[in-house]
């Protein structure tokens, strides 16, 4: 490993405990300073993080908290003269080469805001969840629509780009990318590891909470930039709104006249059969199932929408 002075680390993080201080260690050397940003965490995260030499920023808990807002101030605390900065979660580790490959990547492609590589979960064998992220996020290499949590970036553009949206509870990586793919940057998967992640999934509820969490971003998203030409995220609202609200509430209102009504239900292992020849049965079967999940908070930000309300976080762990 070596340090790279004009690049910084943004670390955001609650409670994250051993995990932080894994995160923090895999960062020294490869980063000239690693800032946290501490969201309220009851344990000891803060001052640990500052006792490995990070600096700390603890936020306001008296405002409503985001991880974009987390990091919007972990980049307003970054030192004068960075070039590029690496975000990560807390309950991540950044891999030994990923920096510096990302780093000369970006310096060799002027026109990349962004880089990004493969973020692995670190214990996929704990819970079918676990193996859903770990293929979750298995996408192609090369230039692509958005990146995640975790990823180099240019300091620059992301500061011209008026940085995260901060009133986003999710999805707001992929809105960031959008908007700097508009002002023409460009972001790059690499084919190199990056990341391990302990997303410590082990129960059906976590599962459904964070599927919940997506169809809420999938649906502001499209509120957002769902007019726009890259129709921001439209399908995946509509599809979660078709299979897991429209088409059970039509069957609930067939069986009203006709019982055969019902047969509509077989829709859905006639889906997860078609998606199994491509990702296989496990993947299928939570992708069909997850749309419910998915329906439900995308019903539940258009409802707080037209009320005027404001979602808090969904948190699955």
């Amino acid at each position: 490993m070596c340090s790279i002075e004009p690049i910084e680390a943004v670390v955001i993080g609650r409670n994250e405990g051993a995990r932080l201080k894994a995160c923090i260690a895999s960062l020294q050397g490869q980063v000239r300073r690693v800032v946290y940003v501490d969201s309220g965490s009851a344990d000891d995260s803060a001052e640990m993080a500052e006792a490995l030499g990070a600096i700390v920023v603890r936020l306001d808990m008296s405002q409503p908290f985001t991880a974009a807002r987390a990091r919007n101030a972990g980049l307003a605390a970054i030192g004068a003269g960075t070039e590029m900065v690496q975000f990560a979660d807390g309950d991540c580790t950044v891999q030994p080469e990923w920096i510096a490959t990302a780093a000369a990547f970006l310096a060799a492609q002027p026109e990349a805001a962004v880089a990004c590589g493969r973020r692995r979960e670190e214990h996929p064998e704990a819970s079918v969840y676990n193996r859903l992220c770990d293929r979750e996020w298995d996408t192609p290499q090369g230039q692509a629509a958005a990146c995640g949590g975790d990823a180099l970036i240019r300091v620059a553009p992301l500061r011209a780009a008026g940085g995260y949206r901060e009133d986003l509870i999710a999805g707001e990586e992929p809105e960031l990318c959008l908007r700097l793919r508009r002002a023409g940057w460009q972001i790059w998967r690499l084919d190199q590891e990056m990341t391990l992640h302990d997303a410590r999934m082990t129960h059906f509820g976590q599962w459904w909470a964070r599927s919940r969490r997506a169809g809420h971003a999938f649906a502001e998203g499209a509120a957002l930039h769902g007019k726009g030409p890259e129709a921001h995220w439209v399908r995946e609202t509509r599809r979660a709104l078709i299979w897991g609200a429209a088409l059970p509430f039509l069957i609930l209102l067939g069986l009203l006249v006709t019982p055969l009504a019902g047969l509509l239900i077989l829709a859905y292992p006639a889906q997860a059969v078609r998606l199994s020849r491509q990702q296989g049965w496990e993947t299928a079967l939570f992708q069909v199932l997850g749309k419910f999940p998915e329906a439900l908070g995308a019903v539940e930000f258009r409802l707080r929408r037209w009320s005027g309300q404001r979602r808090g976080l969904i948190e699955y762990k």
